[in-house]
C-alpha cells in the first residue's frame, strides 16, 4: 500500500498543468464580467412610475361595496325574468343541483305551480331548508334581487315547465324624496 507523500502534486500531467493555468485565468475573468454586469445593468426606477396618477391606480381597492335599493343594474330597471335565471338561478335550476327542480321537467315543476306564484314566491325569497339544510338561499343567491325580480324569474322557469303563470305587476314606483324647503326670503 502507497503512502501519501505530502510534498507531491495534484498535478501529474502537463494537459492537467494547461486546464489548472487556464482555469486560473478565466474564472477570475468571468467573475469579474458578471459583477460589471450586475453594476451596469441594475433595475431602474421609471418616473412615471411614481406619479400620483399611476401610484393611485396601483393601490386601488380589489371591489367596493355600494348601499341601496335591491332590483335593476345599480338602481336602473328591473332585469327580466329571463336575465335573472340567467344570471342566478340557473346555476341549480338548469343542472338539478341540491335536488332544484329542473327548467322544462313539467313532473318536478308540477306541485310548486299548484302552490301558486305567492307560495313560491314566499319561499324563494326566504330560502329553502330541508331536514335543517339550507338548499336554496333567500333570493336564489341574489341578494341584490328585488321581490319583483324574483317573481319574474318564477314565473319564466314556471312557464317553461309546464305553468301558464302571469307575468306579475310591476311595483308602483316610489315617490321622489321630499327636497329642503327653499331658503327664507328676506
Amino acid at each position: 500500500m502507497a503512502e501519501h507523500d505530502e510534498h507531491s502534486s495534484f498535478i501529474k500531467t502537463p494537459q492537467q498543468l494547461i486546464v489548472v493555468v487556464l482555469l486560473a485565468f478565466v474564472v477570475p475573468i468571468i467573475g469579474i464580467v458578471l459583477t460589471v454586469q450586475l453594476v451596469l445593468n441594475r433595475p431602474r426606477v421609471d418616473p412615471a412610475a411614481l406619479k400620483p396618477e399611476a401610484v393611485s391606480a396601483r393601490i386601488q381597492p380589489v371591489g367596493k361595496i355600494e348601499f341601496g335599493e335591491p332590483g335593476g343594474a345599480a338602481g336602473g330597471a328591473p332585469r327580466s325574468g329571463d336575465e335573472v335565471v340567467k344570471t342566478v338561478c340557473g346555476a341549480c335550476h338548469i343542472s338539478g343541483a341540491a335536488g332544484a327542480p329542473k327548467i322544462g321537467d313539467k313532473a318536478a315543476w308540477a306541485p310548486p305551480i299548484k302552490r301558486g306564484l305567492n307560495e313560491m314566491l314566499a319561499s324563494a325569497i326566504k330560502g329553502i331548508t330541508v331536514k335543517g339544510a339550507m338548499v336554496m338561499p333567500p333570493r336564489g343567491g341574489g341578494a341584490d334581487l328585488s321581490d319583483y325580480e324574483v317573481a319574474r324569474a318564477i314565473v319564466h322557469m314556471a312557464n317553461q315547465s309546464g305553468g301558464s303563470m302571469k307575468e306579475p305587476a310591476a311595483p308602483a314606483a316610489k315617490p321622489a324624496p321630499a327636497s329642503a324647503p327653499a331658503a327664507a326670503k328676506k
